[in-house]
């Protein structure tokens, strides 16, 4: 295993201790709620691959769809303290910008299924009205199916730049996936429901193919903005 690699998964399981780290600070002071909500969501990525060797590309957009839950359990002075995990289906993939002359084009899209844990902040009504929310936290997902997309006339990838041609043929090596996601947006509470309306940002840190010595790429990891929204209802709300 590279030292690269390693160090990734020293920063994913930091990342996974994140929200119990923040959230018991926050007890030892801060106003104790218990307050469980459950919802859906939906929304859109704009998703793109870091590639090394590079490959230019074009946004692809793809959708994102799932179930929420969010426990909030702290105020602490304006702040109101939350984790949020969600389980969702999510597009990843990239679309290549093909500039050689040949006409070619060439998608390939990543089915997922998606696993965040989020540590989740926010200021202003806790009750009713709106309140700004910021949330970070590690990623898991799975790889369920890929699909690649050729098209633009008679296939023709020999005249490439820098001559990259291997993901034409090869599906990713690599199943499991894992990463770090951050976001902010606003949420607006009702006697109905919380609506949440959030952009996120994905950085992947592992690589959806082989990147040891004998690998082709030294970095295929995933990168997706998100527009999302949420809608969450309380199953309880108490306060102590």
């Amino acid at each position: 295993m590279n030292s690269a690699v390693s160090e990734r998964r020293r920063i994913v399981a930091l990342l996974l201790l994140l929200p119990v780290f923040c959230l018991s600070a926050f007890s030892q002071v801060g106003e104790r709620r218990s307050d469980f909500s459950l919802g859906v969501n939906g929304g859109v990525n704009l998703a793109k691959m870091d590639f090394s060797p590079t490959i230019k590309q074009n946004y692809l957009t793809t959708p994102v769809f799932g179930l929420s839950a969010r426990y909030v359990c702290e105020k602490y002075f304006s702040t109101i303290c939350a984790v949020q995990v969600e389980l969702n289906y999510t597009q990843a993939g990239w679309d290549e910008k093909i500039i050689d002359g040949s006409g070619n084009t060439y998608k390939r899209t990543l089915d997922y299924v998606q696993l965040p844990m989020l540590m989740q902040l926010g200021w202003g009504k806790e009750q009713r009205g709106m309140k700004f929310i910021f949330t970070a936290g590690p990623v898991l997902q799975y790889l369920i199916g890929n699909t690649e997309k050729k098209g633009g006339g008679v296939w023709n990838p020999d005249n490439r730049p820098n001559n990259v041609v291997y993901q034409y043929s090869n599906k990713p090596d690599f199943n499991i996936d894992y990463g770090i996601m951050a976001g902010a947006g606003v949420e607006l509470s009702t006697s109905i429901g919380h609506f949440l309306l959030e952009g996120r940002y994905y950085f992947g840190l592992g690589d959806i193919y082989d990147n040891s010595k004998k690998g082709y790429f030294e970095r295929s990891a995933n990168q997706v903005i998100t527009g999302k929204l949420t809608y969450l209802f309380d199953m309880n709300k108490k306060k102590q």
